[in-house]
């Protein structure tokens, strides 16, 4: 993967990345207490800007903390931050942790002070071999906390699953709880049967993807859309799977625990998809990232 772009933005300042410095006693670091939101970037123009600091605000709400920006200073933080780091095609991530005290101690701080950083680095390339081809995945049990829904920074869970994948030879790791399928590692899950494009509810168990609510935005209109459970035998029998995520938009899956998806390439649904999803970010790269009411 290559390496983060040079400039940052920690605090209140900009400074280079490799001289970003943060206290070990930040409960970020102690306890996981943060949350985190990652965003695209296509010809130097923030990607659903509002869509993902939506959820932002309400992972901080969720764990109590004040957002400490407002829509539009959130927008010109990053609008910098992606002019210091020479514009173009990158994503973003931005964290907020509640800040630190002197001494590790699990309730509040009876004052908070959050910390407040955010990086720049180069999209993941998907060479035309990988998407023409698709990847792979395997099934794991879910054993994360029970609020999925949060996009906290408490990832062990997810980062072991990821490296389950990676230690067997596949691309993601596609979670199992109670015979249901839940979503990716890292991703939200889509699969297709009889032409219609099926994916799992929201809950405490899933996080709402935002790249998955344009998918699903995209494709009604075009074909059926049910959102419901997905049971993981109709995972194995499905026509097409796919995967979405901010940094890699809708990739689909050809084989799930060694045995082929469908044709075992990438099908049409998902072509057609593709295409469209294109489109999108062509058409919403010229527009204002965040425009105020």
């Amino acid at each position: 993967m290559a390496e983060p772009l040079p400039q940052c933005y920690l605090n209140g300042e900009y400074v280079a990345l490799r001289n970003a410095r943060i206290s070990p006693l930040d409960r970020g670091f102690l306890f996981g207490d943060s949350v985190y939101e990652v965003l695209p970037v296509f010809g130097g123009r923030m990607f659903l800007f509002c869509e993902h600091f939506d959820r932002l605000a309400r992972s901080l709400q969720e764990i109590r903390l004040e957002n400490p920006h407002s829509h539009a200073a959130w927008q010109d933080i990053l609008e910098r931050l992606i002019a210091r780091n020479g514009g173009g095609d990158m994503y973003v991530y931005v964290q907020v942790t509640r800040g630190m005290e002197f001494g590790r101690n699990h309730a509040f701080p009876a004052v908070v002070k959050p910390t407040v950083f955010a990086m720049a680095s180069p999209l993941p390339v998907f060479t035309e071999a990988q998407r023409a081809a698709g990847l792979s995945a395997i099934t794991v049990e879910d054993f994360r906390w029970g609020r999925c829904d949060i996009k906290t920074t408490a990832l062990l869970a997810n980062v072991l699953m990821k490296q389950q994948a990676m230690d067997a030879g596949a691309n993601e790791a596609i979670i199992i709880r109670n015979g249901q399928v839940l979503e990716g590692a890292s991703t939200s899950i889509f699969i297709v049967r009889d032409g219609v494009l099926i994916t799992p509810p929201n809950s405490h168990r899933i996080l709402p993807g935002t790249t998955r609510d344009a998918t699903l935005s995209l494709a009604t209109g075009v074909m059926p859309v049910e959102i419901r459970d997905v049971p993981l035998a109709e995972l194995r029998a499905a026509d097409e799977v796919w995967i979405s995520a901010a940094t890699r938009d809708v990739l689909p899956i050809t084989c799930v625990d060694g045995s082929p998806i469908g044709t075992g390439l990438p099908g049409p649904a998902y072509l057609r998809l593709s295409e469209s999803f294109e489109n999108l970010r062509q058409r919403l790269a010229g527009t204002p990232a965040y425009t105020p009411a």
